[in-house]
């Protein structure tokens, strides 16, 4: 195939993990060594930032910024969570699109990539499927990234790895803690992480349990329905036994009637999603309502996909090599399709990276096999632990200045805009 010479862009979407600089490290790394590359920009804030022509240099950008991306957390180019729509706002979606193309002619875009998760995986697919339509020569790849960890066809997404190493240790410590601090009165610690629909989070958190006493003593999935009756006799056995009990949820926890008992319906995000905030609060109003016992509640939040200071490395060299993988394959000719990573053994852990059809992964959820929990869905099983594992090992030397981390910050030169502004 004869080679498509134009400049790139790269964007970021969804929620930041302190891994998506590293696939964008990659990308700015690989594209260095092809000819057919000409100019090499960073869309600031998504497809958002796109369609107002939002462009920067990353040919500007030192070498030692590139390098340093690859140990800074949240989006080094600002993310979004911009959905081009065609079901529910046809008018707007076709708007965007000819404002995109217009974008991408104007400065001579002939490689896309999007780093995201499921909806920006499907922008990636409708952006490639419009260029065909219109016949203009654009290759799109998508690269994988969330810690949720929910996009189907890949073994697991850059992110995730170290999201649940965070996690994992924080269990460890809540948990000496509180159970430093118990009496013969039992207290519970409640602890909340991330997970809407998948519950790949919360049961990471498993690694901490390295003896069967050891927390966490329950872990409470979005996959299965919550049992208040079931989950209560748990934690007063638990008590009883301990003296504390340490409880993990995903956000996304649901009830028997498949309602998320921690949605604020009253609030909705950009993608019409009710906002969670509240899984640990109801179960601690459970737990001290019905058993009397001390409850307190922890959520981790935005610090459990910031925390660059304690990343895996197997997932940071995964997440590097994904942006490479989507050069190398739009340079080949492809288009349409999304980085993979590809498990080839667990023990000694070994990987590679290949591609799949976007279809096959845009809006999907891939959930945790139900085999890979308990019989009494409390805890993951030894399946979940043996593909976990691995990616939670070795350490990122972080660069250290002034005893604190020394994270990057890109100069942003913009480009010159070419095209009037977005209306």
């Amino acid at each position: 195939m004869s080679d498509l010479v134009g400049n790139l862009l790269v964007a970021q979407s969804g929620g930041p993990t302190c891994a998506i600089n590293a696939s964008l490290a990659g990308v700015i790394l690989e594209a260095g060594k092809h000819e057919s590359i000409e100019e090499i920009y960073g869309g600031l804030n998504g497809i958002y930032g796109i369609l107002n022509e939002d462009l920067i240099d990353l040919n500007d950008e030192k070498q030692r910024t590139i390098d340093g991306l690859k140990y800074t957390p949240a989006a080094a180019l600002g993310t979004c969570r911009y959905k081009i729509d065609f079901n529910k706002n046809p008018e707007k979606a076709a708007q965007d699109m000819d404002r995109l193309f217009q974008v991408f002619e104007a400065h001579n875009i002939r490689y896309f990539f999007y780093a995201g998760g499921n909806d920006s995986q499907d922008t990636s697919h409708k952006i490639h499927h419009e260029a065909i339509k219109r016949g203009y020569d654009l290759r799109v790849i998508g690269i994988p990234k969330t810690i949720d960890n929910d996009l189907p066809m890949t073994d697991h997404c850059p992110g995730y790895g170290s999201v649940v190493k965070y996690n994992a240790t924080t269990v460890m410590e809540v948990a000496l803690d509180v159970g430093s601090m118990a009496t013969d009165d039992g207290a519970c610690c409640i602890i909340e992480v991330m997970g809407r629909s998948a519950g790949w989070i919360a049961a990471g958190t498993i690694l901490a349990k390295r003896h069967p006493n050891d927390a966490p003593h329950i872990i409470l999935l979005p996959e299965l329905p919550f049992d208040e009756g079931k989950f209560l006799a748990k934690v007063k056995e638990v008590v009883s036994s301990l003296k504390y009990c340490i409880v993990v949820v995903g956000e996304g926890l649901k009830n028997a009637a498949g309602e998320e008992i921690g949605a604020d319906k009253n609030r909705l995000d950009a993608f019409g999603h009710p906002v969670l905030s509240g899984a640990a609060e109801r179960l601690a109003e459970l737990i001290q309502g019905k058993l009397n016992t001390k409850t307190r509640t922890v959520k981790l939040g935005y610090a459990q996909r910031a925390a660059a200071h304690f990343a895996s490395a197997t997932d940071i060299a995964e997440a590097v090599a994904c942006g490479e993988t989507a050069v190398r394959a739009a340079v080949e000719g492809k288009s349409g399709y999304m980085v993979k990573i590809v498990r080839q053994q667990d023990k000694p852990y070994k990987w590679t990276t290949d591609v799949q059809d976007l279809p096959d992964v845009a809006n999907k959820e891939n959930l945790i096999p139900r085999d890979w929990i308990d019989e009494q869905a409390m805890l993951p099983n030894e399946k979940f632990i043996a593909y976990a594992q691995p990616l939670v090992e070795g350490e990122v030397k972080m660069p250290v200045e002034g005893g604190l981390p020394k994270f990057v910050v890109l100069s942003k030169n913009a480009i010159e805009k070419k095209l009037p502004a977005r209306s």
